[in-house]
């Protein structure tokens, strides 16, 4: 098991997103750039070694309903920024929709995720909460922990983002997107997984299925990447007129980061 995995009684998916080198020849520094999945069971054991890690900004991707489902726990006297945003217009999350109405297969699951990753990086909830992200990387030199609800889409295109910023190569970024599906062991879970969908929706899928929809495949961050390209011309004009990344901003973000 890798050692960029951080055991948590209750948090899921934790783990260490910098110690990679750069094309500049330098290496990004360990210990700052943490993400995980929702914090909402974390037990006191568990809020103690957050306590310990020195956070000084977490960023929570999620909607505001899945916020309120699954409200987070920080330990006691928690001095850093807390990043949040989205629009609660009380709609179902459209994993949830999806897992309701559509036909529970590996190809369904896969064009499903496919089809998020492209929309995912222009949603206008997302851009203001990458946006304040980016500019918490600037400002401070305290470890920052961005997640989601699982950890592994929203979250794992904003680690992607910041590796692409910081010059870790493809190659690097992919391998600790991919990640997730050890961190989280899909095939040993997915039955049990399976049976909960069913419990919850009525409808049966296949472990393979299972796997697909809640785990994560090169091609996903790739479509969204691929999208990010079509629209903007480059990763980098994204990030400079979606993100308001400019070259002072990441220029901060690069020494702030890098030994």
């Amino acid at each position: 098991m890798t050692t960029r995995l951080h055991a948590f009684e209750a948090i899921d998916n934790f783990r260490d997103y910098g110690d990679y080198a750069t094309t500049a020849g330098r290496r990004v520094q360990p210990a700052r750039l943490l993400r995980s999945a929702h914090h909402a069971r974390a037990s006191d054991a568990d809020l103690e070694r957050l306590r310990l890690l020195d956070i000084g900004a977490v960023v929570d991707l999620r909607r505001p309903g899945e916020r309120r489902d699954q409200p987070s726990r920080r330990p006691d006297n928690f001095t850093g920024l807390v990043i949040e945003g989205g629009v609660d217009d009380g709609a179902e999350a459209p994993h949830i929709a999806f897992l309701k109405t559509a036909d529970l297969t590996p190809e369904s699951g896969r064009r499903f995720m496919e089809n998020t990753y492209r929309t995912l990086p222009f949603d206008a909830s997302h851009q203001d909460v990458f946006s304040r992200y980016f500019q918490a990387l600037a400002d401070q030199d305290r470890a920052v922990v961005i997640h989601c609800a699982a950890g592994k889409d929203r979250t794992g295109f904003l680690a992607a983002l910041t590796h692409h910023l910081l010059g870790v190569s493809r190659d690097d970024m992919i391998e600790d997107y991919l990640l997730t599906n050890t961190a989280v062991d899909l095939a040993g879970r997915a039955p049990g997984i399976a049976r909960k969908l069913h419990e919850m929706t009525g409808r049966l899928a296949s472990d393979d299925a299972v796997v697909a929809f809640l785990g994560v495949e090169a091609a996903y961050l790739e479509a969204a990447f691929a999208e990010v390209e079509a629209r903007h011309g480059s990763v980098d004009a994204y990030l400079r007129d979606a993100l308001g990344v400019d070259t002072a901003r990441r220029d901060r973000i690069v020494e702030r980061l890098s030994a």
